[in-house]
This record gives C-alpha cells, sequence and structure tokens, in this order.
C-alpha cells in the first residue's frame, strides 16, 4: 500500500478500534479505490462493516434510496447527493459512521459540471460534514487525489467527532 494512504487509514483504524467505532462507505467516483486502499490494512474486518460502489445514478436511488427528486434538483454531482450516500450506507450498515464520495474523474463533463469537481460527506446519526474539492489531472489520478482527500477529511472529522 502506497505511504501516504496507508499512514491515513492506520490514523483512522486507531480513531475507530480505541472508540469501538464502525465504519461504512458509499462510493462512486472512486469505483471502490477507498474501500480497496481500507481493506489492505491487516485487521480492517474490526472497523469496517462494508461498502458499496454505487457508480450510477440508477444504483445511487435502487441501492441506496436516494429519492429522484433529490437527484433531478440537486444533480449526481452534488454535495446533497454526497450527503445522501453518507446518511444511507450508515444506516443500511448500522454502523457509526460512513463516508462518501462522488464526483468527476473524466475524461468529460457531466451535468455540466467540470471533471475534477468531487464532493465528500461523513455522516454519524443526525450530524453530516461535508465539503466539494476540485482536484486536476487524469482520470487515475483523480481517483486517487479523491481517495486520498476523502480519507483524511474522515480523519479530520474523526479527531472532532469521536
Amino acid at each position: 500500500m502506497d505511504n501516504e494512504f496507508y499512514k491515513i487509514v492506520k490514523k483512522i483504524s486507531e480513531i475507530l478500534l480505541e472508540n469501538n467505532l464502525r465504519l461504512s462507505i458509499a462510493e462512486s467516483c472512486t469505483g471502490g479505490f477507498i474501500s480497496h486502499v481500507i481493506t489492505n490494512l491487516p485487521g480492517a474486518s474490526k472497523f469496517f462493516e462494508m461498502s458499496v460502489v454505487s457508480y450510477s445514478e440508477n444504483s445511487k436511488k435502487s441501492v441506496l434510496g436516494i429519492k429522484g427528486s433529490l437527484l433531478k434538483k440537486h444533480g449526481v454531482i452534488s454535495e446533497d447527493t454526497a450527503i445522501a450516500m453518507a446518511k444511507s450506507v450508515r444506516k443500511t450498515g448500522n454502523t457509526d459512521y460512513a463516508l462518501s464520495v462522488t464526483g468527476i474523474a473524466g475524461p468529460e463533463k457531466m451535468e455540466g459540471k467540470d471533471v475534477g469537481l468531487i464532493y465528500i460527506a461523513v455522516a454519524k446519526e443526525d450530524l453530516v460534514e461535508s465539503k466539494g474539492i476540485k482536484l486536476k489531472g487524469r482520470r487515475e489520478e483523480i481517483k486517487e487525489q479523491a481517495s486520498l482527500e476523502a480519507l483524511q477529511f474522515l480523519y479530520q472529522v474523526l479527531k472532532i467527532w469521536a
């Protein structure tokens, strides 16, 4: 595992394990990369419950239960969608925390939005923190950067909430 990813996943695992907390993830543009990185850490099953790669709009509706009206109003690539994804996967996984990420890895715009636009959300019970970022690079680079940004955001939120 890349050293930068290993370090952040290790820090996240320490907080979750120390507080006996479980994590679930909903990924879109990262295509399972975040889950891949987490499961490279030996013992991840002690804190990592599940992951959903909800790549299409249809799967966001059918698997995660995101309302079509929300997707129509805000788009698949939106902060509102990231928040809904995090809330849904936390509930489905019956976990303490959930992380979600949605965005555009490219190579073309989507919903009139630029390549590299990424939204991340972390949910806990009735609390949610979210943010949008703009990344540059090729498709693979954006997926990797978005995954690292999401994990770093999760770590920052966990330090405050856990």
